[in-house]
């Protein structure tokens, strides 16, 4: 377990104030009524849409006078932001890397890690494709690998009995938390893939160019398929134990692998202890997730995990429990327990 532990002495004091949140939240709030306070939140494609809703509601509710702005520019464009102080909130699709850590100890931005959903990170093709119903994590590799770039570029280079059709690829883009989760797990390294493919940090943008390229495949979060069932058409993978497709049902129950994965948001502590609104904001966030996170595409915590996740974020628990990388293979259950342990 990795724990940021960089507070100073006057940190460690605001920190042990910050256990008396709930107490506080409404005097504060109300103390502050008068005055609008503006919320940033940037990061992740794929946590955008869990994000924005509830931002819209908490806007359309008035909890507190607060503007909160959600934009998107991935992981890593958002953690640069983050741990350079300019946002409040990071939305993340993968875990915060060693190098984020850094910048943010060098920066004196502390962070709570709040697990908010699962993700079946989805790997799509055209609906009118009708070659290609699975894949095995192999053929990915074959793929995505560096040493494919301008050499697999047909699909019957991946597998001899599909057509002697051109193989166009469609990605999110190297900021993304996406692109780093996926290359890490098919090819083995973080960012380590071919670059001769389209990519865009814009989900939707990807989604349109797929449904519109016939021999297009591509990949990016659950969501963004369930919103746009009839324009593609997922491919189950074989990881060695059978084609699985990407869904609630397989991400549940541990046999879409290695492909689930929790998504995040990262909250400022800072933040979190000098702005009312950030707090009301992070509150209401866990409060409706179970029920956004399910009309998105995703798959929610158990009722234990969000309860975790009040729990620490009360006591201002700061720092990772994933040693700055992303773990594969990772279940629900074993989620839970990490932040148990927590």
């Amino acid at each position: 377990m990795q724990i940021t532990k960089n507070l100073n002495a006057f940190t460690l004091t605001k920190f042990a104030l910050f256990a008396g949140l709930v107490a506080l939240v409404s005097s504060c709030s109300q103390g502050t009524s008068s005055q609008q306070q503006t919320i940033r939140i940037d990061g992740s494609s794929t946590v955008y849409p869990i994000t924005q809703a509830v931002a819209k509601e908490f806007n359309a509710k008035n909890i507190v006078p607060a503007e909160v702005t959600v934009d998107f520019s991935g992981t890593g464009g958002g953690f640069e932001k983050f741990c350079a102080g300019e946002t409040d909130i990071n939305d993340a699709s993968r875990p915060i890397q060693l190098d984020e850590m850094a910048k943010c100890k060098a920066a004196g931005v502390a962070y709570i890690e709040l697990p908010v959903a699962f993700d079946a990170l989805s790997v799509v093709v055209n609906s009118q494709n009708n070659w290609a119903s699975e894949i095995t994590l192999a053929e990915l590799k074959k793929i995505w690998d560096p040493a494919a770039e301008e050499k697999i570029t047909k699909w019957n280079q991946v597998r001899a009995s599909w057509p002697d059709k051109p193989l166009n690829l469609y990605a999110p883009g190297t900021d993304s938390g996406t692109y780093d989760y996926f290359t890490e797990a098919i090819v083995g390294k973080a960012g380590d893939s071919r670059s001769d493919f389209f990519g865009s940090e814009d989900d939707d943008i990807l989604v349109e160019e797929i449904s519109e390229d016939p021999n297009a495949i591509g990949y990016f979060g659950l969501a963004y398929y369930e919103t746009n069932p009839g324009q593609m058409k997922p491919l189950a993978i074989n990881s060695g134990n059978g084609s699985v497709l990407p869904s609630t049902e397989t991400v549940k129950n541990a046999t879409y692998q290695p492909l689930s994965r929790p998504l995040f948001i990262y909250v400022s502590l800072g933040s979190a202890q000098d702005k009312p609104a950030v707090r009301e904001f992070v509150y209401y966030y866990l409060k409706r997730a179970p029920e956004i996170v399910s009309t998105v595409g995703y798959v929610p915590l158990p009722k234990e995990g969000y309860h975790l996740n009040k729990v620490h974020y009360n006591q201002g628990k700061v720092g990772t429990v994933f040693e700055g990388k992303s773990q594969f293979n990772l279940t629900i259950g074993e989620l839970l327990r990490k932040q148990a342990k927590y």
